[in-house]
């Protein structure tokens, strides 16, 4: 099995009329990706790469059974369209917009809290490249042909340095379980955590590589989470050793605003909670190989 979606997967674009909606769209269909209805208001009735179009995400999900959303929309309207999308039962949204202003995801926070804990969709970004299940399912932006099917879970802040570490471990011969893109904004839908979560449960998958990046407290969390709670080995990395402090560095999420906040402080607490750091970017493959050799050992 995969973490959030697999080839059963009934997905729908929002905002699939787009340039950056359709083109990605048609990458998820032809991966193999069950995409099932696009939703853009005042266009419903077309088809568009041989999937229907609706005005509201309720009709779509009465008409098809969508169950995930993934959502190609303009910043000034992206919470309004994630709302809508919980609005109508979809349980995961995927939201790739970057540029959503932080007081609007505070009251996307809000709304999607007012559903119990069973009903509540999960919300993956925004600012994310998406998720993957190599072989069964895309739902997001990632180049498809770079992720072998394996059993190493990635949970990533940084879309690029979650396909490199895809790339460097389909090198060595290592495989991908499922690979989440949880977005660089300071105020996101998910965390580390809830993937973590559900990477433990996984029995294909074996191991965790977690990409983390400096500004925040989660990947201090995350480390004593998976010191307290998980038995499967979790390779860890924050990128950003050389950012200066109190400077935005790329996106929202990426500044240095407190003690804990840097990449070498990050690193030194995974490594005091027992991960093992991978020393660069380009030795994710290499470390994650180390690790699981080291592991097969150890059982």
């Amino acid at each position: 099995m995969s973490i959030l979606i697999d080839h059963t997967t009934k997905i729908l674009v929002q905002g699939i009329t787009g340039d950056k909606g359709s083109f990605h769209a048609r990458e998820m269909i032809d991966y193999g990706s069950r995409v099932v209805a696009g939703v853009t208001p005042g266009k419903g009735g077309r088809t568009l790469h041989g999937v229907p179009v609706f005005d509201t995400v309720k009709q779509a999900v009465r008409e098809t059974g969508a169950e995930a959303s993934i959502t190609f929309v303009a910043p000034p309207f992206a919470a309004d369209a994630i709302m809508e999308a919980a609005d109508a039962g979809i349980r995961l949204i995927c939201s790739i917009t970057d540029g959503i202003p932080a007081q609007d995801m505070m009251r996307v926070k809000r709304y999607l809290r007012r559903y119990p804990r069973e009903r509540r969709s999960m919300l993956v970004g925004p600012n994310c490249a998406g998720i993957i299940s190599p072989g069964r399912a895309m739902l997001g932006i990632m180049p498809g042909h770079i992720y072998l099917r394996g059993n190493i879970g990635v949970i990533s802040r940084s879309g690029t340095l979650g396909y490199e570490a895809a790339s460097q471990m389909k090198a060595v011969g290592l495989g991908i379980s499922t690979s989440v893109g949880i977005g660089g904004d300071p105020i996101n839908g998910s965390s580390f955590l809830d993937h973590l979560a559900l990477f433990e449960e996984d029995p294909e998958t074996d191991a965790v590589l977690m990409i983390g990046e400096i500004g925040g407290p989660q990947e201090a969390e995350a480390s004593a989470w998976i010191k307290a709670n998980m038995r499967k080995p979790v390779v860890g990395f924050v990128a950003g050793l050389t950012a200066p402090k109190g400077r935005r560095m790329g996106h929202a999420g990426a500044i240095i605003s407190a003690a804990g906040d840097s990449a070498a402080e990050k690193a030194e607490i995974m490594r005091s909670y027992g991960l093992t750091v991978a020393p660069s970017p380009g030795e994710f493959g290499t470390t994650m190989a180390h690790v699981m050799a080291t592991h097969r050992r150890a059982a």
